[in-house]
């Protein structure tokens, strides 16, 4: 048998020959992608593989583009209009809108198959996501998600406004808006808001201070006209960080004409229906210690029978309580912010209607107990008046109620009103 000695040179070669074998496995075993490595594999044969396995599944991709307002991790997004979702290039076929809590909201997607939106209003401060669903000409999908978080209610502010919306209101009635936050921004908020008349008279807002804001044509309102209100503050920022969240339109009618003109002098009070004295009623007024305003007010409240404690209006006696304190006031209607009414008054003799002023500052009309009696003074006046109807008090020695105590800001001359404006 041969015997044949391997030197230590060709020892060593065959070793270096066995790691270049292993090299070469362990590079394919590292890309795992077919081709060896060596100088045949170069760099741009790879990315051109690689660019062709992209055009590759593009190709197979849904060419709908689909679009979800508001973006993906929005914050403070509207209530109203924010939350949408459109497509191009093919037909929406399904959406999908929950709360945080899982609560489904409705919603249609138009006949066109290109859009969605909520069937209402959402909730404030709650977390919303969108999933949907569309196909292309060639019936491929495309999917879309987004998730956003609505303005809270410390983010955001509403107006409470008057009067109600399909109500019918004397001539006298302003819209009075009250914002629930203070208004830094007033020419944008105002901007947001729009108040016409079918009459056609001009009409302007004044701002009274950072939270109330009023609108009234330079005289009363035309008898028989419409006045809408149009709030579009959606998205409004009405001061840093705060933003509104109405939109709606609201209108209301105008009725006859009544203004009551109450003559502290002669304690008398003569009613006007469309520019005719229909009636003229002995009233009292406020005492010489306890005067009655002067000015134009216009009825805000109606009651037919109300509480009057004099400690709520600054009337009290030695033991801290009301001077007065009546349960059952007939026939109330209020004139002022501060507790001016024009009222019934039972209590008092019927001698002092016409001829004594004795209230505390309000206007007295004779009536009974129980506010029963339709043939009483009061009582007539009551039925005859609605919100809106204008009361002028004249020759009392008091001043002029301040335009914005109550609804009455017909105390002020047009170009102070217009001077009040943001606009």
């Amino acid at each position: 048998m041969e015997k044949r000695v391997m030197t230590v040179g060709k020892r060593r070669r065959s070793l270096a020959a066995a790691a270049a074998v292993l090299s070469g496995v362990l590079v394919l075993s590292a890309c795992d992608d077919g081709e060896a490595a060596g100088p045949a594999a170069s760099g741009s044969a790879s990315a051109t593989s690689q660019a062709q396995v992209d055009e590759a599944a593009e190709q197979k991709t849904s060419k709908a583009q689909i679009t979800i307002s508001p973006e993906n991790g929005s914050q403070n997004a509207s209530i109203n209009n924010d939350a949408k979702v459109a497509v191009t290039e093919g037909k929406l076929t399904e959406v999908t809108m929950t709360s945080s809590e899982g609560t489904a909201v409705k919603g249609e997607i138009a006949a066109d198959g290109l859009s969605w939106k909520p069937a209402g209003q959402l909730e404030r401060a709650t977390v919303y996501k969108i999933a949907a669903t569309a196909v292309d000409a060639e019936g491929r999908e495309a999917h879309e998600n987004s998730s956003f978080t609505t303005v809270s209610k410390e983010n955001s502010f509403i107006g409470n406004f008057t009067p109600e919306d399909g109500s019918t209101v004397g001539v006298g009635m302003p819209v009075s808006i009250n914002f629930n936050k203070a208004i830094t921004d007033k020419k944008a908020v105002q901007g947001g808001i729009k108040v016409s008349s079918s009459s056609g008279q001009e009409v302007v807002g004044h701002w009274f201070n950072s939270t109330r804001l009023d609108f009234r044509p330079d005289d009363y309102w035309k008898a028989g006209s419409t006045v809408t209100l149009k709030l579009d503050l959606d998205g409004v920022e009405g001061a840093k960080g705060v933003f509104g969240v109405q939109q709606k339109t609201v209108t209301f009618k105008v009725g006859r004409s009544q203004v009551s003109t109450v003559d502290v002098a002669t304690k008398t009070m003569t009613v006007k229906r469309d520019g005719k004295v229909i009636r003229t009623i002995p009233i009292s007024a406020g005492s010489p210690e306890n005067t009655t305003y002067n000015g134009q007010m216009v009825i805000s409240e109606k009651f037919k029978e109300t509480r009057m404690n004099g400690a709520t209006v600054g009337f009290t006696d030695s033991d801290g309580k009301g001077e007065y304190d009546i349960k059952d006031v007939p026939h109330a209607m209020r004139l002022s912010t501060s507790g001016t009414f024009i009222h019934g008054n039972y209590w008092g003799a019927r001698s002092i209607f016409g001829s004594v002023n004795t209230s505390h500052g309000c206007v007295g009309l004779a009536d009974v107990k129980g506010a029963g009696d339709p043939k009483q003074m009061a009582a007539w006046f009551y039925d005859q008046s609605m919100i809106g109807d204008v009361v002028i008090v004249k020759n009392s020695k008091d001043k002029t109620i301040a335009p914005d105590n109550g609804l009455n800001g017909w105390n002020m001359n047009w170009s102070a009103w217009k001077a009040g404006s943001a606009l």
